[in-house]
């Protein structure tokens, strides 16, 4: 464990099991001028010690046994508490023992947790580190400005939080980690028009382009069903809001998504068409009765 104190400014933590690149991690971190306090951990165990000192022992030690009566370490199985006063944790996938995703999920578990970001040498974990809750998945080596676009986005999403009345469960625009020549890109659910199947992957389809991601069509029509995405084909499934027009063609019936010149004309299986037209109705008369 170690630290650069300074008043003032957020407390973050860096987590990595190599030296050189754990040192590299909080410089860069401490030349941002919104950070206040970098901590370092070498492993997951130190990790979960720091974010106990930052909140004060006590407070985990004689908590009780109820449910948010703090966690354990699942290392050393020492308690730990249900919030921390540390803000971000920037932290890398493998490590030895408890890994980061690992570790990230004893974060999600806590009552006030850590933002989390991954650095990390590794591109191809940025699905199952979307699962676990991160905001951010940077590829090594770290460039001061990319790590200075996560710290933006981390103080945004917190403003956001506090201006903006909370959302009902199960509303949140979900974001989902594009890996394209070691750039990770963050597109939101609601940019998406509609996604179509390839093999075992899924091509999201939105006004700015498409995006391949490593997520079967299946997952992302049980993911996505509330948030107004409907399966109407074997390889497609549209936002719902977004479509114009249902028509019977030659070959069968299509929709329209979109308008303008970049709409797109999609196909409509047989097996499909009765719950379409009826969710296009439905969807009709909820907006005339909110009027």
């Amino acid at each position: 464990m170690d630290s650069n104190d300074s008043s003032g400014g957020l407390v973050v933590l860096a987590v990595d099991d190599e030296l050189p690149a754990l040192e590299e991690l909080a410089f860069l971190l401490s030349e941002d001028s919104r950070v206040g306090t970098v901590l370092k951990a070498s492993d997951a165990t130190d990790a979960l010690r720091i974010l106990n000192s930052r909140q004060g022992v006590r407070e985990a030690a004689t908590a009780g046994p109820g449910p948010r009566g703090g966690l354990s370490d699942p290392v050393s199985g020492t308690r730990i508490a249900d919030r921390t006063h540390v803000e971000i944790v920037f932290l890398d996938i493998r490590m030895p023992g408890l890994d980061g995703l690992e570790l990230a999920r004893v974060f999600s578990s806590m009552a006030v947790p850590p933002s989390v970001v991954f650095v990390t040498a590794h591109d191809d974990r940025a699905v199952d580190a979307y699962e676990v809750g991160a905001v951010d998945y940077l590829l090594k080596p770290i460039r001061s400005e990319r790590l200075a676009a996560s710290i933006d986005r981390i103080l945004a999403n917190r403003a956001a939080t506090v201006t903006e009345p909370q959302p009902e469960q199960g509303s949140e625009d979900e974001v989902i980690p594009v890996e394209l020549a070691g750039t990770t890109k963050l597109v939101p659910r609601s940019a998406v028009r509609y996604v179509e199947a390839q093999g075992d992957y899924a091509r999201l389809h939105t006004h700015e382009g498409s995006h391949l991601v490593r997520i079967p069509l299946s997952v992302l029509e049980d993911r996505w069903r509330d948030a107004g995405f409907v399966r109407i084909h074997r390889s497609f499934l549209v936002a719902l809001p977004l479509v114009t027009e249902l028509r019977l063609s030659g070959s069968g019936y299509v929709v329209r998504v979109g308008t303008g010149a970049d709409c797109a004309e999609l196909p409509v299986s047989r097996r499909h068409t009765r719950e379409l037209k009826d969710r296009l109705v439905r969807a009709t008369k909820q907006a005339w009765s909110q009027r």
